[in-house]
């Protein structure tokens, strides 16, 4: 069940109350699970089961995404505003050092988040701030391509086409590199978050600038790339390795961008392997 807590964070402004909604399960150490840019934290539903056997599992979605609220004026989209605004996400929840997992946009967070030490260790999937400039505007425009289809397709034919395989890869193939796979309800809920996400604009937009370019020391880091990623080619993993060369460096055969769904039970054993 999908649970909101609130909680102030210092803005250029002033004092900002910020809202985040999240869904808690399982037990053990604890695991913070950070999706991508225009999804919500249903992505991580096909690997939760499994995580949940080992880990105390806490699936964010993100400030101006899934139903997690904007963030309010003063406080940008920017790393340097959201990676605080994720700490004391963490501290409102009485959670110290969590093991963290993130894709694309997420994987980014995640990456930072173990360079300010906020993190015990980090799994990032396919990443983003390692593409060339092409690549990055490459990306961006995918993404901003499926944000208008997802908004000018009307909600009925949305769902009509969610109810088979090649609907659902007509939706979602950018991102799954076996949509078909996907249940028509996931297909429906996250066109409506890639639709109605406040935050997606201001996000691409403080992106432009994006780079990661800082090694991760002091902690486990694993990098993980499917080798059918459309939007973030894998070749930029290769890149990872080199800025964090501590970093593991692991393929996901046959996964695509968003690859929790395309392979679970890998993805959940990469993700438990790097927080042991």
């Amino acid at each position: 069940m999908t649970t909101t807590v609130s909680f102030t964070v210092d803005s250029p402004r002033g004092p900002r109350t910020v809202s985040v909604a999240y869904e808690r399960t399982g037990s053990g150490e604890p695991l913070l699970l950070l999706h991508g840019i225009g999804h919500h934290h249903q992505a991580w539903d096909p690997v939760l089961p499994v995580l949940a056997l080992e880990r105390d599992v806490i699936a964010v979605d993100l400030p101006g995404f899934g139903v997690s609220p904007a963030l309010p004026d003063g406080v940008p989209y920017d790393l340097g505003s959201v990676v605080p605004v994720l700490g004391a996400f963490c501290e409102a929840l009485g959670v110290d050092l969590p093991h963290v997992a993130g894709n694309s946009l997420g994987g980014l967070l995640a990456l930072e988040l173990g360079r300010e030490k906020l993190v015990r260790s980090v799994t990032a999937l396919s990443p983003a701030g390692f593409w060339t400039e092409g690549e990055r505007r490459y990306a961006f425009a995918t993404l901003r391509a499926m944000r208008q289809g997802a908004l000018a397709m009307p909600m009925p034919l949305v769902e009509r086409l969610s109810r088979s395989a090649a609907g659902r890869a007509a939706l979602t193939s950018t991102i799954y590199a076996r949509p078909g796979r996907r249940s028509p309800e996931a297909v429906v809920s996250e066109t409506v978050a890639l639709r109605e996400a406040t935050g997606f604009h201001e996000t691409l937009a403080v992106g432009r600038s994006v780079a990661f370019t800082d090694d991760v020391p002091g902690l486990p880091v694993t990098v993980a790339w499917g080798s059918r990623d459309r939007l973030l080619l894998r070749r930029q993993g290769i890149r990872a390795k080199h800025t964090i060369p501590g970093a593991r460096l692991v393929r996901l055969p046959g996964c695509g961008h968003v690859p929790m769904n395309d392979d679970p039970a890998l993805v959940a054993r990469v993700v438990l392997d790097t927080s042991r």
